[in-house]
């Protein structure tokens, strides 16, 4: 495991940072994540809970195509953008979709998503499959 310091980009600390691709090891952080999410959130009816997740996913969404505008010179407030604040911009919106998958079902939103992941991803395996003989 490469836990090599980073620094973050709005704090400027150094912290560690486990760079496993491992999918449980997501997980486990969306599990946390959404523990202190369901905390703040806890106020809110589940069902209202849960169909803001699913706004925040388009929110983020937006933000990562407000910096690609900015990237290409086109927003009209003089914003400029990178393509590493793009980026940071898609994973926020990948987050909070994960976030709300867990949020719609807690104990089944990994196999939901690994579910969806493998019958969405097809035509990729199939086409780096090597040609029968």
């Amino acid at each position: 495991m490469d836990r090599t310091p980073a620094r973050t980009t709005r704090t400027g600390i150094a912290e560690p940072i486990d760079r496993r691709s491992d999918a449980d090891t997501l997980w486990d952080n969306i599990e946390k994540l959404s523990a202190v999410c369901r905390a703040a959130g806890a106020h809110i009816p589940d069902e209202e809970l849960k169909a803001l997740q699913v706004g925040k996913v388009a929110e983020e969404a937006g933000e990562a195509m407000h910096a690609l505008h900015g990237l290409k010179g086109l927003t009209t407030c003089g914003d400029s953008h990178t393509w590493s604040e793009v980026q940071n911009d898609l994973v926020g919106a990948v987050i909070a979709a994960l976030l709300a998958m867990h949020y719609i079902d807690p104990t089944g939103a990994r196999a939901t998503f690994d579910e969806i992941l493998h019958r969405r991803t097809r035509r990729g395996r199939e086409a780096a499959a090597p040609a029968s003989a």
